[in-house]
């Protein structure tokens, strides 16, 4: 048996159902493994992969391995873990997994060091924490890495920081930045498995309720869809003017979020930011608030602020904590102020992680290749890779495009022909 620290292996028989239900819509991730088997062209490199471990992070498993990786999966967030999909990968594909829902922090550290013993070539990261502990405290690793991925905004940000620091000791790719990831992804996936945990950790009404999201990036307005087609009256709050405007002509109403905090019913952070939702948010809410969190770290809502505003606190549901303020008001947590999406909920469609995971295979593939001609910064997915993804999900969904015609590539290629 491979390494692994897992909650139950008896759930593995579950966990292996549940992946190939997913693996039914992830048609381009399938194309892609076939080819892998044939070519294997990641034999004999070792991956260390730090991701939500859910039923279509387990068919990127399967993908990696049949070309040929040796891979050391842990969990990228502590209540994101579907424990029966990592019992399924420990003991029905031979990979090792070190991930439970629930665990603390101190075990999630652990986890991530126990993934980054097998001395890891290549990095897939889904928030930087791996790419982080091997520049603090796994130096002495650094030197058998040749290259990584990054599959979530927040990371992206996290690693610019440390290009533009001369931090970072080895390249890695934005697989978040690819257009084939955060149009798809972010946007409706994260717009739909948002309101899914909402709903499944709550059973409130959407419709008719004020629904306030922090921040209108991809995700935000991914979430900001899904609310107005629930019926929603939906307010932004951005510190963005671009995507204040942009949210005000998408027919959203924009405000501070210290207005929002007075009228909100329902909150969303997605920022990837901290103390968005702060102290003085809290002070003015109604009674019966519910708060959560979509961004990637739990930072963005001030919980500690709360605790110390609160006089009594109490689990009314599973993953929703119940906090009473001292005038009696109570305020409704969710998850922990972690992922509601994963927390709550099962996460992602498959048929969007299709399409983000085909990213990031095919983009392990060019590190591989190309590691030695790349400099230690963070490169977008090169644009052939995003492409060939779009072209491979269409022919899986039985749609065919147009092509440009001889003339007509000529003509945007010249500029003499005029009007």
């Amino acid at each position: 048996m491979v390494k692994h620290h897992v909650k139950d292996l008896g759930l593995a028989n579950k966990g292996k159902l549940r992946i190939e239900w997913a693996a039914h819509e992830m048609p381009v991730l399938k194309s892609i493994t076939e080819r892998f088997k044939k070519e294997k062209p990641l034999m004999g490199i070792r991956v260390t992969a730090c991701l939500h471990v859910t039923t279509e992070t387990a068919n990127l498993m399967e993908t990696l391995k049949a070309g040929g990786a040796e891979i050391s999966l842990c969990a990228s967030n502590p209540l994101s873990t579907q424990d029966d999909v990592a019992a399924s990968l420990v003991k029905n594909s031979g990979i090792s997994v070190f991930a439970i829902k629930g665990e603390d922090t101190k075990t999630y550290y652990r986890h991530i060091k126990d993934s980054l013993s097998i001395k890891p070539q290549i990095t897939m990261d889904d928030g930087a924490d791996v790419v982080s502990t091997l520049h603090k405290e796994e130096k002495a690793l650094l030197k058998y890495v040749i290259g990584g991925t990054e599959e979530t905004t927040t990371g992206v940000i996290r690693l610019k920081a440390m290009a533009a620091d001369g931090a970072l000791q080895y390249p890695i790719i934005a697989v978040n930045d690819a257009y084939t990831k955060h149009l798809f992804d972010n946007r409706y996936g994260t717009g739909q498995s948002t309101m899914d945990g909402i709903i499944r950790a709550t059973n409130r009404l959407i419709a008719g309720s004020v629904f306030v999201i922090a921040g209108y990036g991809w995700c935000g307005r991914g979430v900001a869809m899904r609310a107005k087609g629930h019926g929603a009256r939906v307010i932004i709050t951005e510190v963005d003017p671009l995507k204040a405007l942009e949210a005000t002509m998408d027919g959203y109403e924009v405000m501070s979020i210290k207005e929002a905090s007075r009228i909100g019913d329902i909150f969303v952070t997605a920022t990837g930011n901290i103390n968005v939702i702060s102290k003085e948010c809290f002070s003015v809410m109604k009674d019966g608030a519910i708060v959560c969190n979509t961004g990637h770290f739990n930072v963005e809502i001030d919980i500690e602020s709360l605790q110390k505003m609160s006089k009594a606190k109490r689990i009314i549901r599973d993953y929703v904590e119940e906090y009473t303020l001292k005038n009696g008001r109570r305020i409704y947590l969710l998850g922990e102020g972690r992922l509601i999406n994963l927390a709550a909920a099962e996460g992602h469609p498959s048929a969007v992680m299709d399409m983000s995971f085909a990213n990031q295979a095919l983009c392990v593939e060019y590190m591989v290749k190309n590691a030695k001609k790349l400099q230690k910064t963070v490169y977008s997915v090169p644009e052939k890779i995003d492409k060939e993804i779009a072209r491979l999900k269409l022919k899986a969904m039985g749609i065919k495009v147009d092509t440009l015609t001889p003339e007509q590539k000529k003509y945007l290629q010249s500029w003499e022909m005029g009007t």
